[in-house]
């Protein structure tokens, strides 16, 4: 029954109404345990079969969030049928991810476009995903993955998560989120009214309400276990126990006043999170309990049996397990242990053998060890984490234990679980070899590191670099390598400074014979910070071709080390003002992710496409990859929005942005997002002609290593300092940008340098300059800056009085800027241009203006002659969302084919 959330119910039938129209919706219910979620979410199913739809049910387990996609698993088990008409690529990711036949660790983008298609393929289908803050890892991240890519599938996906006090479901943050609330009092008592038949007085009445706080189990439950004489003399008010604990004692003390073998059978379910019914008797078999010990749990309404095995609320099987001796919960799992097929389920099996055991046992730690190997192969990193955490726990000898803590640690790392530092201390403890102890200070150096972005962190690096220097020569390059891109990065410029980082590196061993790209990178960022910018340039461009022929080599084997260091190896093109490079190595990156399904470092490897993307005047490929990267939930997609919210000129935007950011780097240092910020600022404020705050932002962004070396800041400080009319804050800048752009000799850092040389001079040296730059510019793919030197090139002529040239340059650029959406720097050449006495022309209308910015990426992919299904597989969406738009794009451009679509000349 559903009393007091009319809004509520209201805002899921919408979402069912749109998916009728044939769009797709998500939404988040969130809310502490009791609040109604589950109701809620029953009369959404109701009203979705009312009106056609399927319904797909899964719930997250807290016992089951050990195995890597458990939950994908309930959600897609029903459609694994059709999985045979999905290209064999995701074919062979799903096989894999499900333990349905081996292979290598799965895409993930892969299980997410493959789960995506099955549902599109399923619908119109509601999907109901219940305590998802339970669900396993890889299963979070490919749902929340596929929220935010549904399209026109028809699909409905909500998703249900405890709250507050839950961490676990933050994969799903940032989706549209319905937050319930406590019952009002009218509506309370009118609750009430359903659980208590016999007539309460007022004060009665009112102490439930006020003990319950809206909670509508509460409302329904704490009567039920109240004794009587209560009722009389009115309940207590409650001490500081939250609602859902109160519910849950409940819940204990109805569980407690079972018969002792329908107690056992109790924990028993509790402990078996499948819900296998069958299992669960052999279970019951095992521990000598007869099946009528069902009935009384099932009279006390805790639990239903059916094919399936299914818990009146998640409450009471948390009650109960919670409730019961360390004694019966070890009986529960040694039985369901000696009933799991080992061939079927050995993962589950020994999952349950270790919980039954006390003590150290060997021979189960070495199981879980397999298990653990499992796991990473089907890419569960947090299950192969949780198994070898539990492996050392029971691992008797103590090098061993070490050994096993060390690996734990590692794999809680990589799957980014807070665990790792706590299993390193018991790793610690040793005894481990020398190398094995260089590892652990390498990890600890690292988790240092990513957790605050302090400059504790290089400091750290460099010291496991040493260690390992005797140990493992190539592990020790790497991880200077890894202390000077920390050291970059957080911009420290003290002891764990850039330069004291690089002059410390001078010591790591020599490479190989035949030296790895990273190896060349070391080298030529250790002499780039040491001997100065000219004489570190051929050794970086070296490392720099390195890369790029190790691609056309097809080295598969270092497809990873690659995918690692070309995050470093796309900045450094920048910092040589190589944009071909750049555009090369990104492109390069974002494949190899894509490929390795690498949630972690694919929006890395966005962000530096996206920056050039946007350099290049290429708005809406950069929004697109944005968008991409935006699915994945990372920091470095901020980082993207932000710059091109800043280039666009939308002032509003860039703020907002940045105080996402601001937040989210709240507990792990923050100066790369400050810096960034800094410079995006610096950009708007440019582009809207406010040159004294592009001043300080400039100045800041100035001081950020990672800034100077990726050449983003210089111009932007020199731009600013000179309208401002204080050319003298422009002198370091200047004086660097120049002699960079000498030693690269590239036409964007001569052209950027030419230009900053004509901002700050007069007269024929000036128009000399600023003509030298547009030619340079010309010959690069950095339209931003050949658009914006025209514009201060026509500025320039307009002061000197030269209307007619003045012209000429402004409209280029308002012409340029507006057709890339660089909205503010385009009103400022307008206005130039008004100045000058002519009225700007609007923008020609062009068929594609019409085009929302991934409309327009859709109808560029498809002119190139791709598939719908080879596009979706690009954009991470179903082809079924494909098709979609290109109803809406052949509608608004008025063509009717793919092949006038490739007729067409799309910008």
């Amino acid at each position: 029954m559903l009393v007091g959330r009319r809004a509520e119910q209201a805002a899921l039938e919408q979402l069912l109404a749109r998916a009728q129209g044939g769009d797709s919706g998500v939404l988040v219910v969130r809310g502490e345990a009791g609040i109604g979620k589950s109701a809620l979410l029953q009369h959404m199913r109701e009203t979705a079969v009312a009106v056609g739809f399927g319904v797909q049910d899964a719930a997250g387990v807290e016992a089951e969030a050990e195995f890597a996609f458990a939950g994908l698993h309930q959600l897609c088990a029903p459609f694994l049928a059709r999985a045979v008409e999905l290209p064999e690529p995701q074919q062979a990711a799903l096989g894999v991810a499900f333990g349905l036949h081996e292979g290598a660790a799965p895409d993930r983008f892969l299980v997410g476009l493959a789960v995506l298609s099955l549902l599109a393929e399923a619908g119109p289908l509601l999907c109901v995903v219940d305590d998802a803050q339970w669900l396993d890892q890889a299963s979070a991240q490919v749902l929340a993955f596929v929220a935010r890519r549904v399209g026109a599938e028809r699909v409905v996906m909500v998703f249900a998560l405890r709250d507050p006090g839950v961490t676990d479901g933050e994969a799903f943050s940032g989706l549209p989120e319905l937050r319930l609330a406590g019952l009002g009092a009218s509506d309370a008592q009118t609750l009430l009214a359903t659980a208590v038949r016999a007539p309460l007085d007022d004060v009665v009445r009112d102490r439930i309400v006020a003990e319950a706080r809206g909670n509508p189990l509460a409302l329904l439950e704490l009567p039920r276990g109240a004794p009587a004489v209560q009722f009389a003399g009115g309940f207590e008010l409650p001490d500081v126990v939250s609602v859902p604990r109160r519910i849950e004692n409940g819940f204990q003390r109805r569980a407690n006043s079972l018969p002792a073998d329908a107690r056992m059978l109790l924990v028993v379910a509790a402990a078996e999170p499948t819900g296998d019914a069958a299992l669960l008797w052999r279970a019951a078999a095992e521990l000598g309990i007869a099946r009528e010990a069902a009935a009384p749990a099932e009279a006390a309404g805790l639990l239903e049996f059916d094919f399936r095995v299914r818990f009146r609320h998640p409450l009471v099987r948390s009650a109960v397990y919670r409730a019961a001796t360390p004694t019966d919960r070890r009986r529960a799992h040694g039985a369901l242990a000696a009933v799991t097929d080992q061939q079927v389920d050995p993962d589950r099996r020994a999952w349950h053998r270790a919980q039954a055991l006390v003590g150290t046992d060997e021979d189960a730690a070495a199981e879980l060890e397999r298990s653990a190997g499992r796991a990473r192969a089907r890419g569960g990193l947090a299950a192969a984490a949780a198994f070898l955490k539990r492996a050392a726990e029971l691992t008797p000898r103590p090098a061993v234990r070490a050994e096993r803590a060390l690996e734990a640690a590692h794999a809680k790392h990589e799957a980014g679980a807070p665990e790792a530092l706590e299993l390193l201390t018991v790793a610690a403890a040793g005894p481990l070899d020398a190398v094995a102890q260089a590892r652990l200070q390498l990890l600890h150096a690292r988790i240092a590191f990513h957790g605050a972005r302090g400059g504790e962190g290089p400091r750290m690096l460099l010291d496991a670099a040493k260690a390992l220097a005797p140990l493992d020569p190539a592990l020790s390059r790497e991880t200077y390598l890894d202390a000077l891109d920390a050291a970059i990065v957080t911009g420290d410029r003290g002891p764990g400074g850039v330069r004291a980082v690089a002059d410390a590196a001078r010591a790591a061993p020599a490479p190989p014979e035949s030296p790895r790209p990273v190896d060349l990178l070391l080298d030529g960022l250790v002499t780039t910070f040491t001997q100065g910018y000219a004489a570190g340039v051929p050794g970086l461009r070296r490392a720099l071709d390195a890369f790029n022929r190790h691609e056309r080599d097809d080295h598969a084997v270092n497809d990873g080390d690659d995918r690692r260091w070309l995050w470093l190896a796309g900045r450094t093109a920048m910092s040589v003002f190589d944009d071909q490079m750049v555009h090369a190595l990104a492109a390069r990156h974002v494949r190899l992710a894509r490929e390795a399904g690498a949630l972690a470092t694919l929006p890395a490897a966005l962000l530096v496409q996206s920056v050039m993307l946007v350099l290049s005047g290429d708005f809406s490929r950069a929004a697109e990859q944005t968008a991409i990267a935006a699915a994945t939930r990372t920091v470095p997609v901020l980082h993207g929005q932000l710059i091109l919210a800043a280039w666009r000129g939308r002032s509003d935007e860039t703020t907002e942005v940045h105080a996402t950011m601001v937040r989210e780097a709240v507990g792990r240092g923050g100066r790369t997002e400050d810096f960034l910020a800094q410079y995006a600022r610096a950009v708007l404020h440019n582009g809207l002609g406010d040159y004294p705050a592009a001043l300080v932002a400039a100045t800041r962004a100035f001081e950020s290593d990672e800034l100077t070396h990726s050449n983003l800041a210089h111009s932007e400080l020199i731009e600013a300092a000179c309208r401002s009319g204080r050319p003298e804050h422009a002198t370091a800048a200047l004086d660097q940008l120049s002699s960079r752009a000498l030693a690269s000799g590239t036409p964007w850092g001569l052209g950027l340098a030419a230009r900053s040389q004509a901002l700050v001079s007069t007269g024929p040296a000036a128009e000399e300059y600023y003509r030298e730059a547009i030619e340079q510019l010309r010959n690069c793919r950095v339209a931003t800056q050949l658009a914006r030197t025209h514009l201060v090139y026509g500025e320039w002529l307009r002061r000197e009085g030269r209307r007619q040239g003045a012209r000429q340059q402004l409209r280029t650029a308002h012409q340029m800027l507006s057709d890339m959406g660089a909205e503010a720097f385009a009103a400022r050449a307008a206005r130039e241009l008004r100045a000058t006495g002519e009225h700007p022309r609007s923008r020609s209308a062009q068929p594609s203006d019409a085009l929302t910015a991934q409309e327009l990426t859709i109808a560029r992919l498809v002119a190139t002659g791709a598939t719908s299904r080879e596009v979706g597989a690009q954009l991470f969406l179903s082809p079924r969302t494909i098709e979609a738009h290109l109803r809406s794009i052949f509608r608004k451009l008025s063509i009717t084919s793919r092949r006038q679509l490739r007729d067409l000349r799309l910008p």
